[in-house]
């Protein structure tokens, strides 16, 4: 099952996208891993207090990147992980993200998000 999926309504990142990237950080991190079976629209949507279709859409296009595979009435389930060439980026792209999203409406210059980043690096 899903580590703890967040949505935060405050985000300039729509609730459907910040789903599909928690989800797919999960499996490209190997928290989730193939033959899983994610929870089923209704139930997901009931516990984050969403719309059917914001999870319809966020399954659909972790469909789409191959990360997924919905097969009716079984569910959806993890599949496999993507090509690990490019996992190393994509979990540091994701988080970045996130990262960017907790900000919200401080919206940064890359100045101060680097700046951010040595402080924090020490």
């Amino acid at each position: 099952m899903t580590a703890a999926v967040t949505i935060d309504d405050d985000s300039s990142v729509p609730p459907y996208e910040q789903l599909r990237s928690q989800l797919a950080f999960q499996v490209r991190a190997g928290h989730l891993g193939v033959g899983d079976r994610l929870p089923t629209v209704r139930q997901l949507a009931g516990d984050l207090g969403l719309a059917k279709n914001t999870v319809v859409r966020a399954y659909r296009e972790l469909e789409q990147a191959g990360l997924v595979v919905g097969d009716g009435r079984r569910g959806t389930v993890v599949t496999a992980r993507p090509d690990r060439t490019d996992e190393r980026a994509t979990l540091i792209d994701e988080a970045t993200q996130r990262y960017l999203a907790q900000l919200g409406t401080l919206e940064p210059s890359l100045d101060e998000l680097i700046a951010a980043l040595r402080r924090a690096t020490g």
